[in-house]
């Protein structure tokens, strides 16, 4: 079995206009799609179909100059960058480079089909490639992009595969040199797909540890109803794939040379805390319970937390809903003090 096993194929829309991307639609529905051919027309895209050299010259005239982090793996991984067999560290090297001596090995492994992988993760387009997005950038023209700025970055590499793991932000993923393969599951996938430690990650969250190119159901047997439950993005140069946040991702890129640019976004407010903090506090303070206080306390998550934000406070005067009431900024920084000081004790 494979991810090439899974017969759902993600959605596709056709025909959209670079400035008529359906915005509304896509956070409404919260389900993958695939915009054909919306960035078909950016000069990245377009050196790409030409060259290797043409996609990279293209790049490396708007390179500010300050080195890259490039991960290098052995060709025996076969561009899988993932744990040691032994989980006792990574199977590559990690180091900050000038980028073209990254061009450099890839135009080399090109050359020579040795099967070494290079790779240069998520980096920022505007501090490190200023200009950039003056020539490749997607029409950003609803008004959430306005109250929620994008993060940018452009990713890089050769036959490159990013093991499955989950973003906390909504993400528009614009395949712009070589092809990309998403294979995608619905968040509550997560006990199915055998999540790895917490900490350390080979690229800063959590990832699967089934290899998707030859799953082991005898050691990852709830995989297959992962699979059941997955859908496979087939992108060409040009495509854009939107996927809301928390659903889980394998990425691979395929070709000698791969580029992609992406834009990350969360629609709530920036005085938030992230839910990854409550997580690691809530293995502090409540995974470890007796079961009857664990059911209790669900009981109260369900309450506060997950049911309607309003409810806990409905049936209070205003000035008596303190921490219950709406959250704002000031409320926020009061919180936080709380809490830190509670931590601290």
């Amino acid at each position: 079995m494979s991810s090439l096993d899974i017969q759902r194929k993600t959605k596709e829309l056709a025909g959209i206009s670079p400035d008529a991307i359906p915005y509304d639609q896509l956070m409404r529905d919260q389900q993958p799609v695939i915009l054909k051919g919306v960035a078909r027309q950016w000069p990245l895209v377009q050196k790409g179909l030409q060259s290797l050299d043409a996609a990279m010259d293209h790049i490396a005239s708007f390179y500010g100059g300050r080195p890259v982090v490039e991960y290098r793996s052995a060709p025996e991984e076969g561009g899988r960058y993932f744990y040691t067999e032994a989980v006792d560290g990574f199977n590559f090297e990690r180091d900050r480079v000038p980028l073209p001596d990254f061009f450099d090995r890839v135009r080399e492994t090109a050359r020579s089909s040795d099967g070494r992988s290079f790779y240069i993760g998520s980096t920022d387009l505007d501090n490190f490639f200023p200009g950039m997005r003056d020539e490749n950038d997607l029409v950003l023209n609803d008004p959430m992009f306005d109250a929620h700025k994008p993060m940018v970055s452009i990713w890089m590499g050769n036959h490159t595969i990013a093991s499955a793991h989950y973003d906390m932000s909504n993400n528009l993923a614009c395949c712009m040199v070589g092809k990309r393969r998403f294979t995608l599951f619905p968040p509550e996938q997560v006990a199915n797909l055998y999540p790895g430690p917490l900490e350390p990650t080979p690229g800063g969250q959590v990832v699967s540890m089934v290899d998707f190119r030859d799953p082991d159901l005898a050691r990852y047997p709830r995989f297959a109803e992962a699979m059941a439950a997955g859908e496979v993005a087939e992108l060409e140069p040009g495509d854009v794939l939107f996927y809301p946040a928390l659903w889980w991702h394998n990425v691979e890129g395929i070709g000698d040379f791969t580029a992609m640019i992406n834009y990350w976004w969360n629609t709530s407010p920036a005085f938030m805390d992230t839910p990854q903090n409550t997580l690691l506090h809530a293995i502090l303070s409540l995974r470890d319970r007796p079961e009857p206080e664990k059911r209790a306390w669900k009981a109260l998550f369900d309450y506060y937390i997950f049911g309607p934000s309003e409810q806990p406070a409905a049936h209070l005067p205003e000035a008596a809903q303190g921490n219950l009431g709406p959250l704002d900024e000031v409320k926020a920084r009061r919180l936080r003090a709380l809490l830190l000081n509670k931590l601290n004790r």
